[in-house]
Order: structure tokens, then C-alpha cells, then sequence
């Protein structure tokens, strides 16, 4: 099957006369020819994620085809890869691709909106958005659908993933849903398809809320940059409102007096170099009036002895501390200790809940 013309010899003497196929040879052709020449070679290639379509007509050419002489492969061969090598850039197809491309970038709104807009099976295949959602969500619908599709879902993860989450199930749900695995050996291949689609539709549907963290979190959040009049008077009141409230954010609430209880002792030397010397000094110096002895101690029982003479002297030196400067400079102290938390080069101490049955 020689469907190949020689050209004219362009290239530098030497070398061969470039080879490239006849008109007659479809692009379809030549993509078969690629395929299963990479497939031969061991090649894992992801023809799943072509829309079916596409898939139908590949494998339709394939079966039409018998024998490619080595000159035709050859040439589809360097045509292929001249193709390759003159791609600068490549877009991801569709609205699926895009946003998964832009995962983290765009807002969770206008995700949403978008693939409702595109249409469910715009999600590609559903199977993959599912197989990546966060333990959390896998289990919430385990809890919520038919033992069937749990049972479905179970067999569509990962193993590991699989396991991890019968382990978060109680054992009467891990026993149904396992037992019900053994049933699945006749669900066909549509009837997948329409499930992972229809569980899809249900994840887009649910409404996404506007902040990224609980009411606690962020008045917490707040309230670590108030000064502490504001913040007591602020917590007196929600006592007085909303006491499960209040303790909520008293425990997302991170101040200079939770220095002690929060940070390890052999932290407070990083955070001393990150700290300010002058809003050290104010805030050590000012602890005491404020009601934070404790803290103060705990940090200069945590520095070099050298250090902590020597800021015991400036301590005696600066005299009475305004209250607002010591404020000021305590929430400084903090705003570091929170930094480097969110920098991931200090993890806090979780206070451990009240045990209220003793």
C-alpha cells in the first residue's frame, strides 16, 4: 500500500529526499496509524477521555485498515512529530478542561455557574470529578443515596480511597454497602454513566456558600485584631445572645494570653526573630498591666537567658506602658504567630474539648 510520493531533495546533501503521504491518506488514516503504533510500543494512552464520538470513528478506522508499509509509517511518523514539535501552546477543550485548568483560580460561583450554564455533561466524565472530592463529601453521599449507588461509588474509587472511607462508615453501613459491592457485576455501562451524571448534577445543585469558613472562624478572626476592651465587651454580649456561639469564637480566637496554652516552648525563639524589637519590648512590658503575666513569663522562661536579662533591664527602663501602645504591640506579637502559622512554619496546640460527663 504505497500511497507516498518522493519530493525533491531540499535538504542539506546527505541526506535522503523527504517522504510525506499522498492526499489519499485521511487525517483519520494517519491518527490510526499513530495510535496503534504507540500502542504497540506500550504506550498508555488516555482514548477514554475523547468524546465517544470520536472513539467510535478511531476504532471504526482501525478495524477498516489491514497492513501499513514501513515507508508510509516512517512518514506519518515524521509527520506527526513535526506537528508536535510546532505546538507552542495547548488549550485544555471545553468548559470541563478550562475549569479544571483554572481550579483555584476562578471563584467557586462562577464555576458553578458556569458548568450549569454548559450543562451537566459539560463535567466531562463524572466519575473523575467524583473519584476527586474530599473524603468529607464522599461520605455525606454514601449517607444520603441508595445502598445501590453507595455501593457504585464504593467501586468506582481508588482502593486506598475506598478503604480510607469504609473506615469513616459505621460497621452496620460498611457491612450493607460492602455486601451490596458483590451486586454490582451486572450493572452495565450506561447505567454507570447515568449515575456518576446524576450525583454530579446533585453536587452542582447544592447551594455554595458565600464564605470559605464558619461564623465562628470569622468573627474570631476579627476579634484577634480588635483591642481587648472591644473584644471582651464583644464576648460579654454574645454570652449573653448566643452562649454556644460565644464559645465558638472563644476558641477561634487566638490573643497573647493564649501564648502559653497555643505555642510550644521551643517555638518562641522563631518567633522572636520575626517579632519587632520595639513591639517586643512594649508588649513584654505591658503584659502584666493587662492582665498577661502568664504570657510574659512563659516567653522570657523561652528565650536565651542572655536575651531575657537584657529585656528585663529595657523593661524597667521603658517605664508604664499606655495601654494602647501594649495592645497594639501585643497584636503585633500575635499577627506574627498567626503568619507563620499560615506559612506552615508553626502549627498551634489544639486545646483539647471540656470533658462535661467527667
Amino acid at each position: 500500500m504505497n500511497v507516498l510520493t518522493t519530493l525533491p531533495a531540499t535538504s542539506p546533501a546527505g541526506m535522503m529526499p523527504r517522504i510525506v503521504p499522498q492526499p489519499l491518506l485521511s487525517k483519520r488514516a494517519k491518527a490510526a496509524i499513530v495510535v496503534r503504533l504507540l500502542i504497540n510500543e506500550g504506550a498508555e494512552i488516555a482514548l477514554e477521555e475523547l468524546p465517544p464520538e470520536l472513539q467510535s470513528l478511531l476504532t471504526q478506522q482501525m478495524g477498516s485498515m489491514r497492513v501499513v508499509d514501513r515507508v508510509t509509517l516512517a512518514a506519518v511518523v515524521e509527520e506527526f512529530t513535526e506537528a508536535l514539535e510546532s505546538i507552542g501552546l495547548s488549550f485544555p477543550g471545553g468548559i470541563a478542561g478550562a475549569l479544571d485548568a483554572l481550579e483555584g483560580s476562578v471563584s467557586r460561583e462562577t464555576a458553578a455557574r458556569l458548568r450549569k450554564e454548559a450543562g451537566v455533561r459539560a463535567a466531562g466524565d463524572p466519575w473523575k470529578r467524583l473519584c476527586a472530592m474530599p473524603a468529607e463529601d464522599l461520605e455525606e453521599i454514601i449517607k444520603q443515596e441508595s445502598t445501590e449507588v453507595a455501593a457504585v461509588l464504593l467501586s468506582k474509587l481508588e482502593i486506598p480511597i475506598a478503604a480510607g472511607l469504609l473506615g469513616r462508615l459505621s460497621g452496620p453501613e460498611a457491612r450493607r454497602i460492602t455486601y451490596a459491592v458483590s451486586l454490582t457485576s451486572d450493572v452495565t455501562p450506561d447505567a454507570i454513566d447515568r449515575i456518576g451524571l446524576s450525583l454530579v448534577a446533585q453536587m452542582d445543585a447544592r447551594k455554595i456558600p458565600a464564605f470559605g469558613t464558619g461564623a465562628a472562624e470569622r468573627l474570631g478572626a476579627i476579634l484577634n485584631s480588635s483591642s481587648t476592651p472591644t473584644r471582651d465587651d464583644v464576648l460579654s454580649g454574645l454570652e449573653e445572645t448566643d452562649l454556644v456561639l460565644a464559645t465558638a469564637v472563644r476558641k477561634a480566637i487566638f490573643t497573647f494570653a493564649n501564648i502559653p496554652a497555643r505555642v510550644t516552648a521551643r517555638d518562641i525563639p522563631r518567633i522572636l526573630r520575626e517579632v519587632e524589637a520595639d513591639a517586643l519590648l512594649i508588649a513584654m512590658a505591658g503584659a502584666e498591666a493587662a492582665g498577661f503575666a502568664d504570657a510574659r513569663d512563659f516567653v522570657l522562661e523561652n528565650m536565651s537567658s542572655r536575651m531575657a536579662d537584657q529585656l528585663r533591664e529595657d523593661m524597667e527602663e521603658a517605664g508604664k506602658i499606655k495601654p494602647a501602645d501594649a495592645d497594639e504591640a501585643m497584636a503585633a506579637f500575635v499577627a506574627v504567630i498567626r503568619d507563620m502559622e499560615g506559612r506552615g512554619d508553626l502549627v498551634l496546640i489544639v486545646e483539647e474539648e471540656d470533658d462535661e460527663d467527667g
